[in-house]
């Protein structure tokens, strides 16, 4: 990856770090999880609303790492609107790019992208995949597979 790029996707991370998209609270939840990374303390919790199918509106208030805090912005960011078979396409893609792998054809990770690089440093991706852990027990009490 060049340096500016590199340079750019640190300046997302930041930005979505000091400026958390989705985190207020939901006022009744359909569901309410909590996660927690026992390694570095971060800790967030994980609202969803869904109706029909889609999610309508999603909370995701973080507390920790600059990376586990981006990484739940950028989750509230995706995952707005989508249908839930859509959602499950994302976390699924960001989980297989977590471990270096491409997502699967024609699943699209948009702005997910700028938490590649964590691939690289193995005891942050667990930082990165707080909230999509998180996600993926919410959905299963929505909707298992």
């Amino acid at each position: 990856m060049s340096l500016e790029l590199d340079d750019l996707y640190r300046e997302v991370i930041l930005d979505h770090y000091r400026t958390p998209r989705g985190a207020a609270p939901l006022p009744a939840p359909d569901v309410r999880e909590e996660g927690f990374n026992p390694l570095c303390g971060d800790e967030l919790t994980l609202e969803l609303n869904v109706e029909a199918g889609v999610i309508t509106d999603l909370s995701v208030r973080s507390r920790g790492c600059s990376i586990s805090v981006a990484s739940g912005s950028l989750l509230a960011e995706a995952l707005q609107g989508k249908t839930l078979a859509e959602a499950r396409q994302i976390l699924d893609g960001f989980k297989a790019m977590m471990q270096g792998q491409p997502p699967a054809d024609g699943v699209e990770m948009g702005d997910l992208e700028v938490l590649e690089g964590v691939k690289n440093f193995p005891v942050r991706i667990k930082c990165a995949l707080l909230a999509w852990t998180t996600l993926e027990q919410a959905l299963s009490r929505v909707e298992p597979r």
